[in-house]
């Protein structure tokens, strides 16, 4: 795989403010997305409504305890930032749970900013891989556009189009995943997209450069699997 090109990252430390900052957030993952009872959450929980394991004070009241005690789910969800953003940009520090009158606002916009963020995360992977220049400047194009929208208003947020945004965005991200899996069609993996890999025993595997986007690979065996220049994206890797 090409190494990372330190000059084609779109901003300094770009990807740092994509991570999610917990301290700097209202614990809207705590409240604003529905739980349905599985193995990933032990109970049902409606949307936005706070978890009844959230503390006064924004914190999770069984962190340390959140695999023993049947969510799974909420050790692995990533916000990409989105949570900080809202709570300390958006809404501008206001807690929605001491404003009711804002709740109703965080919640319509938290899975906007949320794409925003998401996306932002895969144009800084696509960067870093170094693809044409041509190619590039889309991709550092479709950065700054997205970037922009973050520090838009709710209203402005919520008129966004997210389906074409993440449709725009995956044409720049197939070319990309093109360039880093070997160049053209002729030249990369296995093709295992959107496959049903469930349970699947892949030990050894050769899929180096292969197309694993949006396959369902749970509980599958990767043990010493070679997923070298692979493109995961969407794949579903639970268990």
């Amino acid at each position: 795989m090409p190494q990372p090109d330190p000059g084609s990252q779109p901003t300094a430390g770009s990807h740092e403010r994509l991570r999610a900052d917990c301290e700097r957030c209202f614990a809207l993952c705590c409240v604003i997305p529905v739980f349905s009872a599985s193995t990933d959450f032990a109970i049902n929980k409606p949307a936005g409504t706070p978890c009844p394991h959230l503390g006064p004070d924004c914190r999770c009241t069984i962190h340390e305890q959140l695999r023993r005690r049947g969510f799974p789910g909420c050790t692995v969800y990533d916000c990409f930032g989105a949570g900080q953003q809202l709570s300390q940009v958006t809404f501008a520090g206001r807690n929605p749970r001491d404003q009711p009158q804002s709740a109703a606002a965080v919640i319509a916009v938290y899975p906007v900013m949320r794409l925003l963020h998401e996306l932002l995360w895969y144009l800084t992977e696509a960067l870093a891989l170094a693809p044409d220049p041509a190619l590039r400047d889309q991709l550092r194009a479709a950065y700054n556009a997205i970037e922009g929208h973050t520090t838009a208003d709710p209203d402005t947020l919520l008129a966004l189009d997210g389906p074409a945004l993440r449709h725009d965005t995956n044409t720049l991200l197939l070319a990309t995943s093109d360039l880093v899996r070997g160049g053209g069609p002729d030249h990369h993996g296995p093709d295992h997209r959107g496959a049903d890999l469930i349970g699947a025993d892949l030990a050894g595997a050769n899929l180096t450069g292969a197309s694993l986007r949006g396959a369902s690979l749970i509980g599958a065996n990767l043990t010493s699997a070679d997923l070298r220049g692979a493109d995961v994206i969407g794949a579903d890797l639970r268990g």
